[in-house]
């Protein structure tokens, strides 16, 4: 069975939770590892998406080290969209807002 792996990096502007785990993880820049495996007996190359990793680094006294944490494409997704409305709401709120000047 051949396999292969690709990398990436996303970035999440504010702290979030990832199903499946306790505790809110940091914004910050995040690597993901997919592993997918080659589909036999096709006339073409596909590939099938086996596993999905987010790698978490270590805060505090676990600092240094780093842990692969199993998540699905859809939960990363959505963990992705939530960062993206919710910084989307802190932009347009009236806190984030100058004042208007006034125009005489």
């Amino acid at each position: 069975m051949t396999m292969r792996s690709t990398r990436s990096t996303v970035t999440f502007a504010n702290p979030f939770t990832l199903s499946g785990y306790p505790g809110e993880l940091p914004a910050g820049d995040y690597e993901v590892l997919v592993e997918q495996e080659l589909l036999q007996g096709l006339s073409f190359e596909a590939y099938r998406r086996t596993a999905t990793y987010l790698t978490v680094r270590g805060r505090g006294r676990h600092a240094g080290r780093s842990e692969l944490r199993a998540t699905s494409d859809s939960d990363l997704k959505e963990a992705l969209s939530q960062d993206a409305a919710t910084t989307e709401t802190n932009n347009h709120s009236d806190a984030a807002l100058s004042p208007q000047e006034d125009l005489k």
